[in-house]
């Protein structure tokens, strides 16, 4: 594999960290609140929910993934469990947390697996997301002939690099705990939960659209925009 591929798998690894969604403002909100740790392990449950993804797009058959793309229950079932949880992040009651200096002392959480999970679920209740990595998967697998071996280090990379850079995003992220008092984390909670009822509202409509919208390639070039779906 050439300089130029690998410069590519980076661009999209840094393309994809940045994507702006629910993953995004869940990984920035739970290094402020928690530390790098637990967005470290959330990022990684989130990056397993794309290698699912990844492995369900390469090994299955177009005709089945294209099946389940035009299947408007997944849109509305990832949909309501979105905006359930979004809800119940907002409607959760305010903690008084430990203050020193009028500063908020962060409380890590202890609960890994939890966070692992909640990463995992928040990336793959979004089956979109399967659209993009199908349409990477069809661009690059006749890029590359159809080398397995190539195809798997292209996308390895992009993974890596996907990751590298949310450790990036994690550690600058955690700066801002020194600005956080215990009223602005409530802020930021309830916020959270509104972002993620409307993106949890977004999906669901897609249910809506004519089925020809619904395509594999049409919720591809949608999902590019939405990926922390990414």
């Amino acid at each position: 594999m050439d300089f130029g591929y690998i410069k590519e798998a980076f661009f999209i690894g840094v393309f994809l960290a940045f994507m702006i969604g629910p993953v995004f403002f869940m990984l920035i909100q739970t290094s402020i609140l928690k530390g790098f740790r637990a967005a470290f392990v959330f990022d990684l449950g989130v990056i397993l929910g794309d290698v699912s993804f990844l492995l369900i797009a390469f090994f299955g058959s177009r005709i089945f993934i294209e099946r389940i793309q035009d299947n408007p229950y997944l849109f509305m079932g990832g949909g309501v469990v979105m905006m359930v949880y979004g809800l119940l992040t907002f409607l959760k009651k305010k903690e008084i947390p430990p203050v020193q200096d009028k500063k908020l002392v962060v409380k890590v959480s202890s609960n890994y697996l939890q966070l692992f999970i909640n990463g995992f679920l928040l990336n793959f209740l979004n089956i979109g997301v399967l659209g993009f990595w199908l349409g990477m998967i069809v661009v690059y697998s006749a890029r590359f002939s159809m080398d397995e071996h190539k195809i798997f280090l292209f996308f390895s990379l992009v993974v890596l690099f996907y990751l590298l850079t949310d450790v990036g995003k994690i550690l600058l992220a955690k700066r801002l705990r020194s600005k956080m008092t215990p009223s602005r984390t409530f802020l930021m909670k309830r916020i959270m939960g509104v972002i993620l009822m409307l993106f949890g509202l977004l999906l669901f409509a897609k249910a809506f659209l004519p089925k020809e919208k619904l395509h594999i390639n049409n919720v591809t070039h949608i999902e590019k925009t939405e990926h922390d779906t990414e």
